[in-house]
């Protein structure tokens, strides 16, 4: 679904990319874990075209990402990704149900639809009860469960997630880490999420770490490091 090829990046003098590259499977759950500044969400920003490189290429289904008109990238961002953030970024002047309906009612969706539809991811994420509700008077869980409704509304084919559980205590971490698996296993989506929960991570379908701006080869399986040892002997 997803290619990035090549990517590399600098602020000034600092590279933060380095000849990145991988691909996203569709309905695969991909963790990006490293330590802080290796590159993460910077990473994470270029694959959702929330910023650009400054060489290389993002590929979505063969559509090329780079270069594409802002207007028009932003339309294709909209209609086609959802983004969920460490501190949700929910609207404070709007409802739980406003806030879900906003991205449809920018890809042109009447408002009845949008905020029926709303209400209905809301219900499905347990906030039937909660939809009236502004941001202030929601809890941390409520507010991330809130935002990822709204990065469902257009049915995306992929969300891109930051650090989703970085602000949540444990038992909504795991209330999280339930949705996105469920999200996976009952409508196939294919979710790509930055993190340092490692409980989060062992969900994942596939695991990249980076480290410096780039991306490690995965760690040997036991059965490689045991013929390794065997040449040593």
């Amino acid at each position: 679904m997803l290619e990035i090829k090549n990517i590399y990046k600098s602020f000034g003098n600092l590279q933060v990319l380095k000849d990145i590259s991988l691909s996203i499977g569709k309905g695969e759950i991909v963790a990006i874990v490293g330590p802080s500044g290796a590159g993460k969400t910077t990473l994470l920003q270029i694959a959702g075209t929330l910023a650009k490189p400054d060489s290389g290429s993002v590929l979505f289904n063969g559509t090329e990402l780079i270069g594409m008109k802002d207007r028009k990238l932003s339309a294709f961002r909209n209609s086609n990704m959802g983004f969920v953030f460490q501190f949700h970024q929910l609207l404070p002047e709007f409802t739980a149900q406003e806030n879900v309906a906003l991205p449809a009612l920018i890809a042109g969706e009447s408002k009845k639809k949008a905020m029926e539809k709303g209400a209905d991811l809301l219900t499905q994420l347990g906030l039937a009860d909660r939809m009236l509700h502004k941001p202030s008077a929601m809890s941390g869980g409520e507010r991330q469960r809130t935002a990822i409704a709204r990065a469902l509304i257009n049915d995306p084919e992929i969300i891109f997630a930051d650090e989703p559980t970085g602000s949540l205590d444990s038992a909504n971490r795991q209330e999280i880490q339930n949705i996105f698996v469920d999200l996976r296993d009952r409508l196939g989506q294919t979710v790509v999420m930055v993190t340092h929960d490692s409980s989060l991570a062992a969900i994942a379908d596939r695991v990249i770490e980076m480290a410096d701006g780039k991306v490690l080869p995965p760690a040997p399986s036991l059965p490689e490091v045991d013929a390794l040892d065997a040449g040593r002997d």
